[in-house]
């Protein structure tokens, strides 16, 4: 009954879709979506980064798709990873900003949906939708397998004293001292470092379910910062070898910056090869993406290596730097190598994508549309977003959204200015073109009213009501 109510709550603000997959010849694809955590517009060599070497992301791009106007669903980890999951942009989801919030059993997830097309399902990395004993954990939300941190908070710390895997804490060697509530803190002992520990759990969980078909979501922490640690070391970044960056005349955080990416970029080149030694290279759709727009937090300094590109802004704005993120798609034989789209997308698309490759029927609501067509090279057959939406409520709540080349941003939510810019001609948006436009805002503030549905849980005051003892943690 509380998933039928849910859904019939949903009928009037999001789109029932029932879509089946453009038939792919041979199996159905296995499915790895591979998000990055804080990862700015600019911060890869494919979208024009200078000092950061990324080859294996690049080489990504080279033999498969790469968007130009893909978005986050939200500027911050929590819900930007709640609209990943549930397709529903963050006027419609449960999880709206970042707490200790729990996904409810009737809130449905990419892999409930692949689930039903007979996919293994398995997530490495940050989860970020549910705490131990909850609802919300990945295992109670479709996921087979679970290896990482539940929380966000946790998942700052690189050197952890545990790691969940499935529903348990697995002990690590490190040492923190004075260790938080959520495990958060700095390690005086390192020994295990927790993107090395993914990896492995990442190549087992490939070579395990080689012979069938598999939906891997690799939500990997960096370059995330370890905020707790900026005030203790001056430097938030967490790295065991420079590398390559060990000899640059930059200030140590600058380098661990730039060896924290450069890592993650092997990692995504170790997922690579070992797809491609078991034979599964042609048969495996990847996507890359980041959770949202680059952070300055740590220490960490966005200008340095221009992490947001030309756009504006950086995590938690809504401008477009903070919710404008790379997207790379490689799926060879089916996606064009070397392609570029400006569709405009973004993670809110992805069940809706992820059913109709797999050729599961969607009916659950959703605020997203399958980019497959595109994809596929099949433009005329694309449908395409009258527009996108956000909200977000810390910093004094803000909304925006984008439709066509315009994007609107309104704080704070609902009584707030509208500001109205022309990102085909303006992508930085430093000109406010509201005054010049009076017929385009009326419509963006009818928009911005048709795509808010309030919840007793998030209030545009931007303090989130605090839970009761009733509710779950």
């Amino acid at each position: 009954m509380k998933k039928l109510a849910f859904i019939v709550s949903l009928i009037s603000c999001s789109s029932f879709v029932s879509v089946e997959a453009a038939k792919p010849s041979g199996d159905r694809p296995n499915i790895v979506y591979i998000m990055a955590d804080d990862l700015g517009y600019g911060d890869l060599g494919c979208y024009g980064q200078k000092l950061i070497q990324t080859p294996h992301i690049d080489r990504l791009a080279k033999r498969g798709m790469r968007f130009t106007d893909f978005y986050a669903g939200s500027t911050v980890c929590a819900p930007s990873r709640c609209v990943l999951m549930t397709g529903l942009h963050t006027g419609h989801c449960f999880i709206r900003g970042n707490g200790k919030d729990n996904l409810r059993p009737e809130d449905v997830t990419v892999a409930e949906v692949l689930k039903r097309a007979d996919y293994a399902t398995g997530q490495v990395g940050k989860w970020g939708l549910g705490h131990e004993d909850s609802t919300g954990l990945p295992t109670r939300q479709g996921f087979d397998f679970f290896y990482g941190y539940l929380d966000q908070h946790h998942a700052h710390l690189y050197y952890p004293t545990f790691l969940v895997k499935n529903e348990k804490r697995v002990r690590l060697r490190n040492i923190v001292p004075n260790e938080g509530r959520w495990g958060q803190g700095v390690a005086s002992k390192k020994i295990d470092y927790s993107p090395a520990l993914m990896m492995d759990e990442t190549l087992g969980f490939i070579d395990e379910h080689k012979d069938q078909r598999f939906f891997l979501y690799l939500s990997y922490t960096l370059p995330h910062a370890n905020n707790e640690a900026r005030g203790k070391t001056g430097d938030g970044t967490a790295v065991p070898d420079l590398g390559i960056y060990r000899d640059k005349k930059w200030t140590k955080q600058n380098k661990g910056q730039a060896a924290m990416i450069t890592y993650l970029d092997d990692m995504v080149g170790q997922v690579v090869k070992r797809l491609e030694a078991h034979g599964l290279s042609d048969n495996t759709v990847i996507f890359f993406t980041s959770d949202n727009g680059p952070h300055s937090e740590g220490g960490n300094d966005v200008a340095f290596f221009d992490a947001n590109g030309p756009v504006s802004g950086i995590k938690r704005a809504l401008l477009d730097g903070g919710i404008r993120v790379p997207m790379i798609v490689q799926w060879p034989g089916r996606v064009k190598a070397g392609s570029t789209t400006a569709l405009m997308a973004g993670a809110v698309d992805f069940m809706a994508t992820a059913a109709e490759i797999a050729g599961v029927k969607l009916d659950a609501p959703t605020d997203g549309i399958s980019f497959l067509p595109t994809l596929l090279g099949n433009e005329a057959q694309q449908k395409k977003h009258d527009y996108l939406y956000w909200e977000f409520y810390e910093q004094g709540s803000k909304q925006a959204l984008r439709t066509g080349k315009w994007k609107a941003i309104r704080r704070p939510m609902i009584t707030g200015p509208i500001e109205l810019y022309d990102v085909s001609e303006d992508i930085a948006e430093t000109k406010n073109l509201a005054k010049r436009y009076p017929a385009i805002v009326e419509r963006v503030e009818r928009l911005f009213t048709e795509a808010h549905a309030p919840a007793e849980r998030w209030r545009p005051s931007g303090k989130p009501r605090k839970r009761n003892r009733t509710e779950s943690r």
